[in-house]
């Protein structure tokens, strides 16, 4: 009888075992990434939550001149926002494993009649009985609980790769807003140093008695007023290396400048061959998960309508006759009142809910990229311009402009209007262009690819 007893709990220690969650493949959610930056590392934080005090990414604060590709990988391994939806998968992982464990069994005893009058007045009389119980949860709960948190997971890996390619964005036009706020920087320089050239041919002119001392006195409010543009270009310049350094969680840039080219502007990939990958934008692909996750979830709630049943055995023990036996049970839930009505319910108009917000997250994602398109093709045809025609041309009516002065040609209101018009001409050129690159930023967000290899599958296509 003992022997029995003891198969008995082994059975249920099995089935108990046998329940419990293994690592199923726990790195799905980590395999979504969008071509833009796939190649670039990113943080991935511990599954042994004892390291996550200790660990560390290996990647030291940047000095001296930085890229572009450093700056991102930067990004990607440091920035606080990024790690928290990280941490997000871990915990989806975590519930997972947690979804397919069977619920624990109970051990319940008792002592009967004992402690009372006459021949029960000791534990000559007294019945003990021991039982195991245990909850059977029915309708493949378990599977469907594992399901369900398996597709939670899956969509906190969609959010991390949202803010991925949200990082990665923002980063690139932090970026390119720095180089821009050098170029400025640099051409204010160059106007403080041009306005001192002039005013020092101005002053000589002066002194020869050539041009009225008029002259010189406009000469040096231009240089006075260049020296007040380089200090607001200094301060442009500090603040943008502060915005880009809080994108790997730092508040003290260290590095000396970023290494880029400004001025590099390449041909556009027209409206149709960029339409078609907006459906790969992750904004609009996680509802295909959020979708299967709402109809897991409904059919868990469907099968919560079936009460679970709990089978308990043990033994009892009668002291008085030195006997024992076997005492098995059953318990099951009437579901008289309580069918989960309201819970089905709820799940059915969650999953009609989320069909709707899928629709909702593609209008505006294609209207987010009609916008960012014809945006990119106004910049890029500004700054072609700026940079081809109207620059060149600036530049060389500044010249003549300065050669003519020297001779007596032309006189100093057309010098000074010439490099008026040279040094706000170059001004709008970086402004252009610094916005032609922060829209090339945006659309490859939108897109989830960047628009030199969709220029370069164009061209493979096509041959």
């Amino acid at each position: 009888m003992a022997n029995n007893l003891s198969l008995f709990l082994l059975f249920t220690l099995l089935v108990t075992f046998t329940g419990c969650g293994s690592h199923r493949d726990l790195d799905a959610a980590w395999r979504k990434a969008r071509p833009l930056g796939q190649d670039i590392k990113t943080y991935r934080p511990p599954r042994d939550p004892s390291q996550v005090d200790g660990e560390s990414t290996g990647i030291k604060e940047p000095t001296g001149v930085i890229t572009l590709r450093q700056t991102l990988a930067q990004a990607l391994l440091k920035n606080p926002g990024l790690a928290a939806f990280s941490w997000e998968i871990r915990a989806g992982e975590a519930r997972t494993l947690q979804a397919g464990l069977l619920p624990n069994p109970e051990l319940e005893a008792e002592l009967e009649q004992f402690g009372g009058t006459n021949q029960y007045t000791a534990f000559d009389g007294a019945q003990t009985t021991i039982m195991l119980s245990q909850l059977i949860p029915l309708a493949g709960k378990i599977s469907k609980r594992v399901k369900t948190a398996s597709l939670e997971r899956d969509l906190a890996g969609w959010d991390y790769e949202i803010k991925r390619l949200d990082v990665l964005t923002e980063t690139t036009k932090a970026f390119v807003a720095v180089l821009a706020a050098q170029e400025q920087l640099a051409l204010s320089d160059e106007l403080v140093h041009l306005s001192e050239q002039v005013l020092d041919t101005v002053s000589k002119r002066v002194k020869a008695g050539k041009v009225s001392p008029l002259q010189q006195t406009k000469a040096e409010v231009v240089l006075s007023t260049g020296r007040i543009q380089l200090g607001g270009a200094k301060r442009n310049l500090k603040a943008a290396r502060n915005r880009l350094a809080a994108a790997w969680n730092s508040t003290s840039p260290a590095f000396e400048k970023v290494e880029g080219r400004l001025d590099t502007i390449k041909p556009i990939p027209s409206a149709d061959q960029l339409a078609g990958l907006v459906s790969q934008n992750p904004d609009i692909v996680r509802w295909i998960t959020e979708i299967e996750l709402r109809g897991a979830a409904l059919e868990l709630e469907k099968a919560m309508v079936f009460p679970d049943p709990t089978v308990s055995a043990g033994m009892q023990r009668f002291e008085e006759s030195s006997e024992s036996g076997f005492a098995v049970g059953i318990s099951i839930p009437l579901p008289l009142f309580d069918r989960n009505q309201g819970g089905v319910l709820e799940a059915h108009y969650k999953q009609v809910q989320a069909v709707k917000w899928r629709r909702d997250a593609e209008v505006r994602a294609r209207t987010a990229f009609v916008k960012a398109y014809q945006d990119l093709s106004f910049f890029y045809m500004e700054a072609t311009a700026l940079k081809s025609d109207v620059l060149p041309a600036a530049q060389s009516a500044f010249d003549a402009a300065s050669e003519g002065y020297r001779y007596g040609k032309f006189g100093y209101l057309d010098v000074l209007d010439a490099q008026r018009t040279l040094f706000e001409t170059k001004g709008h050129s970086i402004e252009a262009m610094l916005a032609y690159h922060q829209a090339v930023a945006d659309v490859e967000r939108l897109i989830g690819a960047g628009l030199d290899s969709v220029g370069k599958n164009q061209e493979s296509e096509e041959e």
